[in-house]
């Protein structure tokens, strides 16, 4: 059964498309939903001025019937604003008259090797689908993966711990309800005085024609122990999260719960104990681990980073060679962003949903959302597993 999430298009191209298969009938979605994951990807202080351009929506245009997935697969347009003013270089038909190539690949991005492979000489037929922009589409599938897992008591949040330098104290036990107006601060981070140091640290080094790289982490609440499987590597769950956040533009790294900090802790210190009362069933006081074990859920909070590295568009550009001449030159310049963080957090969000929904219809199938339902109720009885309050951000959530 499983689900899958497929993109295409090109950064300034007529638009992107995105293809979701195997959501089951029945699932209610929201337009507004949808489209508000599409503007918070926008967000953060460090964006430039495609942001200005680009006003983000998506299309349902196969596998939706009056609000409700008709179980086929479900395909979702985003147009690209800015095509209009790269008709010429993009137009996927012959145009009148020659079109420059790009020869300058940019230290850091796709570009040089693209070549290579694509048996290309113009650098702009790798960049154009290598680039982030691409990120727009997986976040209108994310949405719809959300609005999956929603249906099923779980909910996918983000935050920002880190721009440059400038790490965030990030409190535990972080219960849902902390996420709460996420999206209001400047560059989505939950600690003021950080993030009153991260905006200033953007400024600092977008003045000095720098970009910035950071980590956001992704926690998802209410998922159902079980999700993923030991038993070969493809369908170990942190394995698949790793792939998933690793495959986001920019990303270097990626951590599972306490990820590299558990490689200097001594053993006692690095795992979860487990008790059990009448009241809470078998529970934990400590998640180290994230919410993974042997490649399964827990039963308690879903925690992922990623980290990002600076964007590779500089506004002062790095040396590079014209791939065509051999001699020595200034990587290409476009428009850019100094920092992506804040946004790379919503698309990890996405990602990470998408993970999360393909085991839920890996393990409870389903043709219908009810049938999913009754499945994951049937489950949850039989290990006796006490959910974790899972209310949506902006409500308490206690154990």
């Amino acid at each position: 059964m499983g689900l899958r999430l497929t993109t295409a298009g090109e950064s300034h191209g007529p638009g992107l498309t995105c293809v979701v298969e195997g959501l089951p009938a029945g699932l209610r979605l929201d337009r507004e939903a949808i489209d508000r994951d599409m503007a918070r990807r926008q967000l953060g202080h460090g964006r430039g001025g495609r942001m200005k351009i680009e006003s983000d929506h998506a299309l349902v245009t196969a596998g939706v019937r009056h609000g409700a997935t008709l179980g086929g697969p479900v395909a979702l347009s985003v147009p690209n604003a800015d095509y209009a003013n790269w008709e010429e270089r993009m137009n996927p038909w012959p145009v009148n008259g020659a079109v420059d190539e790009v020869h300058l690949p940019r230290p850091g991005h796709a570009d040089l090797v693209g070549t290579w492979k694509y048996r290309t000489t113009d650098v702009r037929n790798i960049l154009e689908r290598a680039s982030a922009r691409e990120t727009a589409a997986r976040v209108a599938g994310g949405a719809l993966a959300k609005a999956f897992l929603g249906a099923l008591g779980v909910h996918v949040v983000s935050h920002v711990v880190q721009i440059g330098p400038v790490v965030a104290a990030v409190p535990e036990p972080l219960e849902l309800g902390a996420f709460a107006g996420v999206d209001d601060d400047p560059v989505r981070c939950l600690d003021p005085a950080a993030s009153a140091a991260m905006v200033e640290h953007i400024n600092v080094q977008r003045k000095a024609n720098e970009s910035i790289g950071g980590v956001f982490e992704v926690r998802a609440y209410g998922v159902v122990p079980g999700a993923g499987s030991h038993v070969s590597w493809e369908e170990r769950l942190d394995g698949r999260l790793a792939m998933a956040l690793a495959s986001i533009q920019s990303c270097k790294g990626v951590g599972l719960g306490e990820g590299f900090e558990l490689a200097a802790k001594p053993g006692s210190q690095a795992h979860d104990e487990i008790f059990f009362t009448d009241v809470r069933g078998f529970y934990r006081e400590t998640n180290h681990s994230g919410g993974l074990e042997g490649g399964m859920t827990t039963g308690e909070p879903l925690v992922c980073r990623a980290a990002l590295k600076p964007l590779p568009t500089l506004t002062q550009p790095l040396r590079s060679v014209d791939i065509e001449t051999h001699e020595p030159a200034q990587a290409l310049r476009e428009r850019t962003d100094s920092c992506v963080v804040p946004a790379g957090a919503v698309v990890g969000e996405a990602m990470v949903a998408v993970v999360l929904a393909a085991a839920y219809r890996d393990k409870f199938g389903g043709d219908h959302i009810d049938d999913v339902r009754e499945a994951l109720e049937r489950y949850t009885e039989r290990i006796g597993w006490r959910r974790r309050a899972a209310a949506p951000a902006g409500t308490s959530a206690t154990p």
